[in-house]
């Protein structure tokens, strides 16, 4: 994992996705493991996401995109911690496809979203992640997420 220690905070995150303010979903990656090819991490809500504004004003929800999105960024991190590239050598993970999306339960503010990605298959550069989110244990969505590694320079 390179002079990476975890936790990773959000500093350390930045220096593997290219996401940022407001749109880096990722606190925090809590536990990799690289023989296991698993990652988890959370996601801090609070009231002053931008998204909440509108999504509902007066009764505030995560959207469904939003927690699919923070668990592809997961998936993300988990590739260039599995494969040692990174982005200063020009790699990047892009979403590159969904299956098996569930909704169980909703996102508010003041909850924290624990999420989980495992590989569970590889071909080529692409990567199949299952994933899962999470609020006090309670499942609030999973996927399998499609991740692309690719060289852009």
């Amino acid at each position: 994992m390179d002079n990476f220690e975890l936790p990773l905070n959000s500093e350390a995150i930045k220096k593997l996705l290219p996401h940022r303010y407001p749109f880096l979903l990722i606190d925090r990656i809590t536990d990799v493991n690289v023989e296991e090819k698993f990652a988890a991490g959370y996601k801090n809500l609070t009231v002053n996401e931008e998204f909440f504004n509108g999504h509902f004003p007066g009764q505030p929800i995560m959207p469904g995109v939003l927690i699919l999105e923070a668990m592809a960024q997961l998936s993300g991190v988990l590739g260039f911690l599995n494969s040692g590239n990174r982005p200063e050598d020009g790699y990047l993970y892009l979403f590159a496809g969904i299956d098996n999306v569930r909704f169980k339960a909703s996102a508010y503010p003041g909850d924290r979203l624990d999420m989980t990605a495992q590989v569970i298959s590889g071909k080529r550069g692409i990567y199949k992640v299952e994933t899962t989110a999470k609020v006090d244990g309670k499942l609030v969505a999973s996927a399998t997420i499609m991740c692309a590694e690719r060289k852009v320079n």
